[in-house]
């Protein structure tokens, strides 16, 4: 198993996941970050105060999922969420040793069946 950590810009992440969903991935975690790349800083104004912005909203998508599903997740992730501009984001590729149920309290290695499950 691998898990998947893909941090992409917010406006992209419905294009994502209607990706994921078209390659039977149905089971991920969203959250919202916020993070610091090679984007330029900006200036912003709060109650007539200007101040610099150098942490820019993200969204962060967690996957666990078999190997084989790996590099068809990838491309789908960037084909939906890449603009081609600084700041697309990264994704990020990591060994799952073990996955466990925790209404069971059991080993669960069933992600197969959750991926082909669908909704």
């Amino acid at each position: 198993m691998k898990k998947i950590e893909a941090i992409i810009r917010p406006e992209k992440l419905t294009e994502t996941i209607k990706g994921l969903k078209a390659i039977g991935i149905t089971g991920f975690t969203v959250s919202q970050v916020v993070g610091r790349g090679k984007q330029k800083s900006s200036q912003g104004v709060y109650r007539g105060k200007n101040y610099k912005v150098t942490l820019r909203p993200k969204v962060k998508l967690e996957i666990v999922l078999s190997d084989y599903m790996v590099d068809q997740t990838i491309i789908t992730i960037v084909d939906a969420a890449q603009t081609g501009e600084d700041g697309d984001g990264k994704i990020y590729v990591y060994p799952v040793l073990e996955a466990y149920n925790i209404r069971t309290g059991k080993a669960d290695d069933s992600i197969d069946e959750l991926i082909n499950e669908g909704e």
